[in-house]
């Protein structure tokens, strides 16, 4: 990335050790979500902007079967980037499911007053941001511009599929 910090100024800026930051830069380890989470946060970029950084330059149209699938095992998300960032373009599109019982914290937004938008297309996502917790069903849209750290915990025994939507400022 261009702020061209050492490794040892990495690990200092994330909170990530300099050999987890070392293995996973040599493929060795795939990252969590908490772990992209600092990244972005440090780099102060959306989780799809940094994934497409390792990724050539999305075309004007993305087929459903050139999507970028992002898998955590360890909390059970997934994520499609289905409008992936593109240059000249503030917002894009993620579809994402959570898995029974997930539960995903993020420690701030990694661009201050990002835009975003949630709407449930199946299950219970229990979203929380500025100090209120919000439970959406199917068919609910939440929006609000983050400034702080966030929650998003999957509700019941089932997954939750939802369409994030976020536009830079």
């Amino acid at each position: 990335m261009e702020r061209g910090w050492s490794l040892e100024e990495l690990a200092r800026h994330t909170g990530i050790s300099r050999s987890t930051l070392s293995r996973l830069e040599r493929g060795e380890i795939s990252p969590t979500t908490a772990l992209l989470s600092r990244l972005c946060l440090a780099y102060e970029r959306t989780m799809s902007q940094l994934l497409a950084e390792v990724e050539a330059e999305p075309p004007q149209l993305v087929r459903g079967d050139q999507q970028a699938v992002w898998r955590d095992e360890t909390s059970g998300f997934t994520r499609r980037s289905v409008s992936p960032p593109h240059p000249g373009l503030r917002g894009e599109l993620v579809e994402c499911v959570l898995g029974p019982d997930a539960d995903i914290s993020y420690d701030g937004s990694p661009v201050p007053g990002l835009e975003h938008h949630i709407w449930v297309l199946e299950g219970a996502l229990e979203v929380s941001v500025d100090d209120s917790v919000h439970e959406l069903r199917t068919g609910d849209c939440l929006r609000f511009r983050l400034w702080g750290p966030s929650r998003f915990r999957s509700c019941g025994r089932d997954p939750v599929r939802y369409v994030l939507m976020v536009v830079l400022p």
